[in-house]
C-alpha cells in the first residue's frame, strides 16, 4: 500500500504542489505540463503484458532508458525547456521509488 501511495502521489501530488509552491505565474499551466510528465507511459504499450507490477519500468521502456533519463537531465538544464525536464524527471523518480519498493520486496 505504501508503495503504491507514494509512487502515485509522486506523480500526481508533487507536480501540483511544486506548481503551487514555486510558480506564482501561469501555475495552472505549470501544473498541467508537470502532470503531462505521465505521458511517457505511453511506452507501456509496447511491451507484453502492458502492465506488470512486478516489473521495474526503468530500462525496460524505450521512454524509461538510461538514455531517454539522460535527455531529460538535458532538458532540465536549459531554461526553455526546463518545466518540461522536470516533468520527466518527476516521473523517473515516481518510477525510481516503485522499482526500489520492488527489490526491498524482494529481499
Amino acid at each position: 500500500m505504501l508503495r503504491f501511495l507514494l509512487h502515485y502521489g509522486v506523480h500526481f501530488l508533487v507536480p501540483v504542489l511544486i506548481g503551487l509552491v514555486f510558480f506564482k505565474d501561469n501555475r495552472i499551466w505549470i501544473i498541467l505540463i508537470l502532470l503531462a510528465g505521465i505521458l511517457i507511459d505511453l511506452d507501456h504499450f509496447i511491451a507484453t503484458p502492458i502492465f506488470d507490477p512486478d516489473r521495474c519500468s526503468i530500462n525496460f521502456h524505450p521512454l524509461h532508458s538510461y538514455w531517454a533519463i539522460g535527455l531529460y537531465g538535458l532538458l532540465f538544464i536549459f531554461k526553455k525547456t526546463r518545466i518540461l525536464g522536470l516533468a520527466l524527471l518527476i516521473h523517473i523518480f515516481a518510477d525510481m521509488l516503485d522499482c526500489y519498493f520492488l527489490l526491498s520486496e524482494a529481499n
